[in-house]
């Protein structure tokens, strides 16, 4: 008899009883070429699909809200939205401006201009206060979203004036080139995420398994995984549209959760073979690893679909297309892992085997099976003796540094990122300074959207004449500057656009808009009878999307603190471990508040990496829920697979304390070792452009540290270790095993055919 000749086992019956992710995994193990082929056959025909049908972007109106929401609706039903502009200024390079040159140039800019079919009408040229730039307001057809796909040509034909008047500065700006200039810096922004972040997480592979097939195999998941969630995601954005964040999202999220759930599958996978000591083919070990780290990954990929799903509560088109994204990916992360995964790792277990019996046919020795300890090892064994050993006074330590971290949050200011704080690397913008520079009238810009019966058009008129030179006398206002007023036909509908010389963060802005709306618009068009008026514009948007925020925080917040516990506690059988992980959650997002409010919005990010101020002034008003949300959700990753670890060997009817030491020890170096991942991957957003993706990436990659480091290595052992056996309560199960009580053992693969 070999002792050293192993055999596989037979292949499971289908009517035998197990969870669904271990049929999966073990169907896949046992039909390798079948379940790759039906995974990138999936991959294909979702990207195909996808591109066939394209994106379906939001438009405008998905954006609206408040009262600016309102009022804009009122002037679409009356055909009197906002036109797309586009501002050509022409000035001098040094010096004043010579008429005669100008003059030739505008000739000429109007001449092209209204040849193009995306042009309305050239308006006159408008010369500045001092003299020194001309602007000539270029009007585009058709909805002002739509116009950035439209703009190429006004942007060719202002470039040709350029080159023919080469002694002028002829320049153009405008929401949509803004919009263009702004997605083009995004795009090049992720191409230089994924070089910085696809190198890093190689080198973090490649220490976790020495191997460099093996590095390849999280990757390749990973990276076929968003290339399917990008191809839902069109599908999907014809039913919930997309706000042009859903690649940014799917590819921040999606290497994160990809590399984290594969590496999840073949740490247990590695633990289980060490332990068969070569008995086991790979079949029966796929099976014994997705009888536990399986089910941990579909718990877990469960856990952040329907913790994101709570920011579809938030009724606002830029989280729902935030959340999708995010369901998207996991759902495509999730299904790669109990898949295709397990196919891979019995190919490369196979290729291997094959390669060591042909080695031990040329040498005549067979090479002994790797070990892989399940243990934490020195250093981890180092870091967990506080918590073992000292639990009362390692809790209450942490627990003070963490909430000291959090300290900042208090003082938290919020803000719509706008033009304000864009990078002003984007030509367009650099334009729009100079434009607001001389035409200070064009900073802001409120639109006064007044209705009312037809018959009480002329009071209407006289209230908004009225309301006009209340202004002129006001400082928050522009001087000699005539209101534009527009009527539609049935005289029912009138808008009048106030402009406010400061830019649109600005407090005087601000306060231009509340005098607007709490003083002069009720004292003035408010006493006509009948009168339905709102105001919009860029101050009064970003003031309503506050305010609708802050009204739907509560909501969202809620019901994800009550999902969080409920996931927990029925995962766990356990009331006690639901409470435990929301506190350690809230006390995680806390912390990383904090830490973000003291980099950005002290300033903190300036000083260290030399930041543009204008990002660091004040805090993304989607930043603190998107954060809130997404990190709930990637917490109980961890949560799940460590809590779960610690659950088997106490169902095992070790002891309290030593279930909690040997299920952090055991999960320490993958945990970690995801965790460096998901900051390399979420910190390479520091180097973009955008504020608002600076701030995402910076407090996901520092929360990810906080969560890894502190709470699941000193905090929740610690907690877990003072509550012992009653952190189980109330289980039964865990009650009978804790006191000895035989528990019926997990299933088994079946055994080796002798």
């Amino acid at each position: 008899m070999n002792v050293g000749v192993r055999r596989r086992p037979t292949e499971p019956r289908s009517g035998e009883k197990r969870p669904v992710t271990v049929r999966v995994a073990v169907w896949s193990a046992w039909h390798p070429r079948r379940a790759l082929a039906g995974w990138l056959a999936f991959v294909v025909l979702c990207l195909g699909v996808g591109l066939a049908m394209g994106t379906h972007q939001a438009t405008g109106a998905d954006y609206r809200v408040g009262e600016a929401g309102r009022a804009e609706n009122l002037a679409d039903e009356a055909r009197l939205g906002q036109e797309p502009v586009e501002q050509v200024l022409i000035s001098a390079r040094s010096g004043p401006l010579e008429k005669t040159a100008a003059d030739a140039a505008v000739r000429d800019l109007t001449a092209g201009m209204r040849k193009l079919p995306e042009v309305a009408r050239v308006e006159p040229p408008v010369r500045s206060a001092d003299g020194k730039s001309l602007r000539v307001a270029v009007v585009m057809k058709g909805a002002e979203r739509d116009a950035t796909d439209h703009v190429a040509p006004l942007a060719a034909r202002t470039a040709a004036v350029q080159r023919s008047h080469p002694a002028l500065r002829v320049a153009e700006t405008g929401g949509p080139s803004v919009s263009v200039g702004v997605d083009t810096q995004r795009g090049q922004d992720l191409a230089l995420t994924e070089a910085i972040a696809l190198p890093v997480t190689l080198l973090t592979l490649l220490a976790v398994f020495g191997s460099a097939l093996m590095v390849a195999v999280p990757l390749l998941l990973a990276l076929t995984s968003i290339a399917a969630a990008i191809g839902l995601s069109m599908v999907v954005s014809h039913v919930l549209p997309d706000a042009g964040v859903g690649t940014n999202i799917i590819l921040l999220i999606g290497m994160a959760v990809g590399v984290d759930y594969t590496l999840f599958l073949l740490k247990r996978e590695r633990e289980e073979r060490a332990r068969a000591g070569g008995r086991l083919g790979p079949e029966a070990l796929v099976e014994l690893a997705a009888a536990t780290a399986g089910r941990a990954i579909a718990v877990s990929g469960l856990a952040v679909i329907v913790s994101t799903a709570t920011l579809y509560l938030a009724a606002d088109v830029v989280f729902s297309s935030l959340a999708t994204s995010t369901v998207i990916v996991v759902l495509a992360a999730v299904l790669s892992s109990l898949t295709a995964l397990p196919a891979l790792l019995v190919l490369i277990v196979r290729r291997t085997e094959r390669r060591a019996a042909r080695r031990a046919l040329r040498t005549g020795r067979r090479t002994a099976p790797r070990d892989h300890p399940a243990g934490p090892g020195r250093l981890w064994g180092a870091l967990l003796r506080p918590a073992s050993e000292h639990p009362a006074r390692t809790l209450c330590l942490s627990v003070l540094l963490m909430l000291a971290l959090a300290a900042p949050a208090l003082g938290m200011e919020l803000r719509v990122l706008n033009r304000d704080s864009h990078s002003r690397e984007i030509p367009a913008l650099q334009t729009y300074d100079r434009l607001t520079t001389a035409f200070p009238e064009l900073s802001v810009r409120h639109r006064i959207v007044v209705r009312a019966p037809a018959a009480e058009s002329s009071e209407v008129a006289a209230a908004l004449r009225e309301l006009s030179d209340r202004t002129r006398s006001d400082p928050l206002y522009a001087k000699d500057v005539t209101p534009l007023v527009k009527a539609s036909r049935d005289r029912r509908t009138t808008v009048m656009e106030l402009s406010t010389p400061h830019r649109i963060s600005s407090p005087q802005a601000l306060s231009s808009l509340d005098r607007l709306r709490k003083d002069y618009l009720p004292d003035t068009v408010g006493t006509v009878p009948g009168t339905e008026s709102a105001v919009t514009g860029d101050v009064a948007h970003d003031t309503d999307y506050l305010a609708h925020q802050d009204a739907k925080l509560p909501l969202v917040v809620g019901a994800l603190l009550l999902v969080t516990f409920l996931m927990t506690a029925l995962v766990f059988r356990s009331v006690v471990i639901g409470l435990v992980g929301v506190a350690l959650n809230l006390l995680s997002a806390a912390a990383s508040f904090g830490l973000v409010v003291l980099f950005f919005q002290h300033g903190l990010a300036t000083t260290l990496f030399g930041f543009d101020p204008a990002a660091t002034s004040a805090i993304g008003s989607r930043v603190p829920l998107f954060l809130f949300v997404i990190l709930f959700g990637l917490s109980m990753d961890y949560q799940i697979f460590v809590v779960s670890r610690i659950r088997e060997a106490a169902l095992r009817g070790v002891p309290a304390r030593e279930a909690v030491l040997h299920g952090v020890g055991a999960s320490a170096k993958v945990v970690t070792s995801a965790a460096v991942v998901m900051v390399t991957v979420f910190g390479s957003y520091l180097f973009l452009h955008l504020a608002e993706m600076k701030q995402i990436g910076f407090s996901l990659a520092v929360a990810v540290l906080l969560d890894a480091f502190v709470i699941r290595v000193v905090i929740l052992p610690s907690a877990l270790t003072l509550l012992g056996r009653a952190s189980w309560w109330p289980s039964r199960t865990m009650r009978r095993a804790q006191s000895g009580v035989a528990v019926p053992p997990a299933p088994v693969p079946p055994a080796p055919v002798p």
